[in-house]
């Protein structure tokens, strides 16, 4: 027998391991955080969002470059079938909800009450009028041919609007980092509008992928119990009132309840890892959204959230023990992935994606614009908001992953949301980059600058 298949041999034959699948394995993962981190690497030396180059570091590996120039080597590191597509796309899942997780941890130190007036405005214009937009759109114009193999109407209306209309915390935040401006008013109304937005549009997307497994006749949990008929009004219904009721009681709820736990005598796993137990925390709310029929992902989000709570420092340093973990294995294995899909010779429509682009930018950009003027800023600082929140970066390729993988969009919709988030990070990043070399600081929004709380 291999050595590498006792372990699986013991619970279940059928599901042995051999040498060879371990190293298929153990190979294409090396593969994937090499060519993550490389070209990571050189976009955060060119001063370009990171995650972009571990997207393209997933592409070169994938069917566009290297299926093309050395297929042998391609099918060799990705077969298409056996052990490795499996446990590639567990590490893949686990990357989601560690995303969503060191997302949610970020959340409280971004939001506050700095330039309330603006924050309001654009958060309700720059949210309400490109979802809205981009619902008459996808109902306007026939787009069955993007559907996914699920051919869910009304879960690819929800997805098509969330992409016109989300905003990435991630990318902006890195790239004002690295500007020198996180610190700043111009960052703490760009951010605080950001973590609005992303957790409407989580929400929706939760509420978009539960619609879809109903309709498969793979609910799982308490939807497949109450059976409740696909594509009805009640199925919809529930899937709203559960995902919004889930973050409300986990959000009132949660931060006590987890503060309790965290400080509990009886509490070993605290008391052993405090890491262990922040990661059981993620897992156990994920698990229960699978429960209640709602992604996974919105899980690990929420649970982030309530963990950022507690300000202990052994909780805090735990925070960040897994933030390094997650970015130096999973993160990176997970946006590889996501360009190893990409398939930009054959599944690649460039006249859509060009059409789609500039319908999308000129929606969300237009109404931040207009909100921050309206909101007393002057037109630089208008222009400078409407260009940062018209990134899509990490958000948008979780809406692209999560939506593919549901079976919402096809292929090519899938390559133009992860193009559309790329192109539009790009642009923030070389837009803002310019004009703090040629602006000075204190005059990136209107008013002077102050420390974000």
């Amino acid at each position: 027998m291999d050595s590498g298949g006792w372990f699986l041999a013991a619970g279940n034959r059928s599901h042995l391991m051999t040498d060879q699948d371990s190293a298929h394995v153990i190979a294409a993962l090396a593969a994937l955080l090499i060519s993550a981190h490389a070209f990571g690497y050189l976009f955060a030396r060119a001063r370009q969002p990171q995650v972009i180059g571990e997207i393209l570091g997933g592409l070169v590996l994938g069917p566009t470059v290297l299926a093309r120039l050395w297929p042998s080597a391609h099918d060799w590191l990705f077969p298409a079938s056996g052990v490795t597509p499996a446990v590639l796309a567990a590490v893949t899942q686990l990357g989601l909800l560690l995303l969503m997780f060191t997302a949610g941890t970020q959340m409280r130190g971004f939001l506050n009450r700095s330039a309330a007036r603006t924050v309001v405005a654009v958060s309700v214009a720059g949210l309400v009028i490109p979802f809205s937009a981009g619902l008459v759109a996808c109902a306007t114009v026939d787009l069955t041919r993007y559907h996914g193999v699920a051919h869910d109407a009304e879960a690819f209306l929800l997805v098509f609007a969330i992409a016109i209309a989300v905003t990435s915390i991630p990318v902006i935040s890195r790239i004002m980092l690295d500007l020198g401006l996180l610190r700043t008013r111009f960052a703490s109304i760009v951010l605080t509008v950001a973590v609005i937005e992303d957790v409407v549009l989580y929400v929706v997307l939760a509420v978009a992928i539960g619609l879809v497994t109903s309709d498969q006749g793979s609910a799982f949990g308490l939807a497949g119990v109450l059976g409740l008929e696909p594509s009805s009004t009640a199925n919809s219904a529930y899937h709203t009132a559960v995902t919004v009721g889930f973050l409300g009681l986990s959000l009132l709820c949660g931060p006590t309840l987890y503060r309790r736990l965290l400080h509990s005598r009886f509490n070993l796993v605290e008391r052993r890892s405090p890491i262990g137990f922040q990661l059981v925390v993620m897992l156990l709310l994920s698990t229960a959204c699978l429960l209640l029929g709602i992604v996974p992902l919105f899980g690990g989000f929420v649970a982030g959230i309530v963990v950022a709570t507690a300000r202990a420092e052994k909780a805090e340093s735990a925070r960040t023990e897994i933030s390094h973990v997650s970015l130096g294995l999973f993160i990176p294995v997970y946006f590889a992935m996501v360009g190893l899909k990409l398939d930009l010779i054959d599944n690649f429509d460039p006249i859509f994606f060009l059409g789609f682009l500039t319908f999308a930018c000129t929606i969300k950009s237009l109404s931040v614009f207009a909100a921050a003027r309206l909101a007393g800023e002057s037109r630089i600082s208008a222009s400078n908001l409407a260009v940062a929140m018209n990134a899509r970066g990490g958000p948008g390729i979780v809406l692209a992953s999560t939506a593919y993988a549901a079976g919402i969009v096809d292929a090519r919709f899938y390559a133009a949301l992860v193009m559309l988030a790329i192109v539009t990070s790009l642009m923030a990043g070389t837009w803002l980059e310019r004009t703090v070399a040629h602006l000075p600081a204190h005059e990136m929004v209107g008013e002077a600058l102050t420390e974000s709380p």
